[in-house]
């Protein structure tokens, strides 16, 4: 039910075409909600019939002109409404932590080169969200960090680091105790 809600967010923060949604999702909502081009376009179809956005009027009429979307007050309404309600955390499912684990009955064979693999990625994930920090949210610039829209933006980017920070010392951690496994564990 959130693929919606998050292209309504995206949406009311400026109306897009498809294509421009799809590249905002990849530059931002897609950090913390990912979602395929097809999924996204499926949704704005979806959200058009049920009167939660619409098609803004063309400025000249051609074919194959792409179409920009705008929020109507039914999904504005839709959204605070969704936004108001609460929802129960979801338990974490992540497949490494099962693959961790299964090692442990079945054997280790390459699970640790997985685990730097992952450290490293981590790493670099790590490092983009402290440059987007950096560029759109440093104190005393007169950015966006001082609006309400901009501390809560910042906010889910504060998420993001700290969930990076956590996973690259859980996983520099796990190496640690890799390296003191018994040759034969490893």
């Amino acid at each position: 039910m959130s693929l919606p809600h998050a292209i309504l967010t995206a949406l009311l923060e400026k109306p897009s075409s498809g294509l421009e949604l799809t590249r905002r999702f990849d530059r931002s909502i897609g950090y913390f909600w990912s979602a395929t081009h097809q999924q996204i376009y499926r949704e704005l179809g979806k959200l058009e019939a049920e009167g939660h956005i619409r098609a803004l009027p063309a400025e000249q009429p051609t074919r194959g002109q792409k179409k920009s979307y705008e929020v109507l007050p039914a999904g504005r309404a839709e959204l605070a409404r969704w936004t108001a309600a609460p929802q129960d955390p979801k338990p974490y499912r992540d497949t490494m932590l099962l693959r961790l684990r299964a090692s442990a009955v079945v054997g280790t064979e390459g699970i640790e080169a997985d685990l730097r693999r992952h450290l490293a990625l981590h790493r670099q994930q790590l490092t983009e969200y402290r440059e987007i920090e950096e560029r759109d949210f440093r104190p005393g610039t007169g950015n966006t960090r001082t609006s309400p829209q901009g501390r809560l933006q910042h906010l889910v980017l504060r998420a993001g680091i700290d969930l990076e920070t956590f996973w690259t010392q859980w996983l520099t951690h796990a190496l640690a105790e890799f390296a003191e496994l018994p040759g034969e564990n490893r």
